[in-house]
């Protein structure tokens, strides 16, 4: 028999039934609460130079702000009638020079609504009766400006008069033009004027149409006002190059008439 308490076994026995000892260190917790701290302190720092740097770009790079503005298209061509109606368009030319459509804060007004009624916030025009009329778009401080024309539709027997409406002197015929001989010696000016029918009615459309002249003379000129007004006034201006020219009045989109030049001097 051994001796029991020099037992091995048994001595192992009792160090593994005595209590555990738990050893805790502050300087590990120290060290993850300065390390916690240090983490906040840097994202508040990170988030007010962030901040400051936001706040100091808007001093390096400006708002890019609206230069000029423009209509679209620049010479609307309107049906008169309450389904043919045109939406306009204002666009913008920015200090950068990009161009872009303003799509809101735009004011729309009409210098006659008998002639083209507009509606103010969406740019809607409504041919009312054959005529010209300014249009007007604003924004932002600035305002852009366009003729709009109101036309009829189904114009037959278009034709270009001398004289005033209802009291003509001679007139185109279909595709024959209208002749004009003035002598340029001296400033000579002609009235005319632009008529023709829709559902059986005459109508005056001198103001809706549209007079140009080809060629420019070599020297002096041959011009047609385009006032808006009837009749319209085409002025030969002394000295003007003799020659043949040609004044073209349109209306709406496919209606023309012509008057031939024979200039002499």
């Amino acid at each position: 028999m051994g001796d029991k308490g020099n037992d091995p076994n048994r001595a192992l026995s009792r160090i593994g039934r005595r209590p555990g000892i738990l050893l805790k260190s502050r300087y590990s917790r120290r060290s993850f609460m300065l390390t916690g701290r240090r983490l906040a302190l840097k994202l508040a720092f990170t988030v007010l130079v962030a901040l400051a740097f936001g706040a100091g770009c808007r001093g390096f790079f400006p708002k890019n702000t609206l230069s000029s503005i423009a209509i679209q298209p620049p010479s609307p061509q309107i049906e008169v009638g309450p389904t043919t109606s045109q939406t306009l368009q204002a666009w913008g030319t920015y200090q950068d020079n990009t161009r872009s459509q303003i799509t809101s804060g735009v004011v729309w007004t009409s210098s006659d609504n008998t002639v083209v009624s507009i509606v103010a916030n969406t740019g809607v025009a409504t041919g009312e009766k054959s005529g010209t009329a300014t249009i007007t778009a604003s924004a932002q401080g600035l305002s852009a400006t366009a003729t709009a024309t109101a036309f009829l539709a189904n114009i037959t027997g278009f034709q270009v008069c001398m004289g005033t409406f209802g009291a003509t002197t001679s007139c185109s015929s279909g595709s024959t033009p209208l002749t004009w001989n003035p002598n340029a010696t001296i400033t000579v000016n002609q009235s005319f004027i632009a008529q023709g029918t829709s559902n059986g009615t005459g109508f005056d459309l001198t103001t809706a149409s549209t007079w140009t002249v080809a060629p420019t003379p070599v020297a002096g000129s041959l011009t047609c006002s385009n006032s808006g007004v009837s009749p319209e006034t085409c002025t030969v201006n002394a000295g003007t190059t003799a020659g043949t020219y040609t004044i073209t009045v349109t209306y709406g989109t496919s209606s023309t008439a012509t008057v031939n030049v024979t200039v002499t001097n």
